[in-house]
């Protein structure tokens, strides 16, 4: 830990890690799960992995542990991490289990959207007209946006007809 003259702990209230502004008052395992494409189980992987106690606050973290966590998530599978935590596996272009993280993973699953609607394929077409994807029910759920129900028509008195 890096300590003053004094022996405090130095503090930041804004902690970056991996190109993602972390609040220092979180613990450091939960502020890890604010970086799109991490959980708490890879977090806490990852924290083992870096000999780092989950429970203290992530501003406290100094350079040296800040830069093992960001050596793991650059490639966890080289470290040890298993191939079932990572969010990549199998991936179709290279064939290798990857884990992306932050803008790259964003990018990534709208190519993959995006590859789905071009060939045309059930999950693509899905996708395309804005229904659920994965087999939920859509009798009922999932109307918000869309114009669907019946319509009443206006209630009209038989003495205003006569008129």
């Amino acid at each position: 830990m890096s300590t003053s003259a004094s022996g405090a702990r130095e503090y930041q209230y804004i902690v970056r890690i991996a190109g993602t502004d972390l609040d220092g008052t979180m613990r450091i395992d939960q502020a890890l799960t604010k970086i799109r494409g991490i959980g708490t189980t890879l977090a806490k992987a990852i924290l083992h992995k870096a000999e780092i106690k989950p429970n203290i606050r992530t501003g406290y973290i100094n350079e040296t542990e800040k830069q093992k966590i960001e050596d793991l998530l650059a490639n966890p599978s080289k470290h040890g991490i298993l191939a079932y935590q990572l969010n990549r596996q199998k991936d179709p272009e290279t064939g290798q289990t990857l884990h992306q993280i932050g803008a790259d993973l964003a990018l990534q699953i709208k190519t993959d959207v995006e590859q789905m609607k071009n060939m045309k394929s059930w999950r693509g077409f899905r996708h395309a007209y804005g229904l659920r994807v994965r087999g939920q029910r859509t009798r009922t759920t999932g109307r918000r946006g869309k114009a669907m129900g019946v319509r009443k028509k206006q209630a009209t008195s038989k003495r205003e007809t006569s008129k």
